[in-house]
């Protein structure tokens, strides 16, 4: 079943004239993994430092992939910018609502 996970991170203001260049070279990885339907990148309207990355995948296990890469050598350079802690919640279409 497919997912679509939310990343809620927050940028240090000083980097945020970076963020945009730093986000769209760890989007290129991501939306060019196995199994990743696409990736959107919100800013909040009023926070310029806070972005939600929405991103869509096949599958759990498609995801879950992606999140082994990430935590060994597919590792980025986003942690560099944020300012804390990002905040991953994934979700699946409730098909009986």
């Amino acid at each position: 079943m497919p997912i679509t996970a939310f990343l809620d991170i927050h940028v240090k203001p000083e980097s945020l004239a970076e963020a945009p260049d730093v986000i769209h070279d760890t989007l290129l990885a991501t939306r060019a993994f196995d199994g990743c339907l696409g990736v959107d990148v919100l800013v909040d309207t009023e926070d310029p430092t806070h972005f939600v990355l929405v991103e869509k995948w096949i599958s759990l296990d498609h995801d879950t992939a992606y999140r082994t890469y990430r935590a060994g050598p597919g590792k980025s350079s986003l942690g560099t910018i944020l300012s804390g802690t990002p905040v991953l919640t994934k979700c699946e279409i409730a098909t009986d609502i």
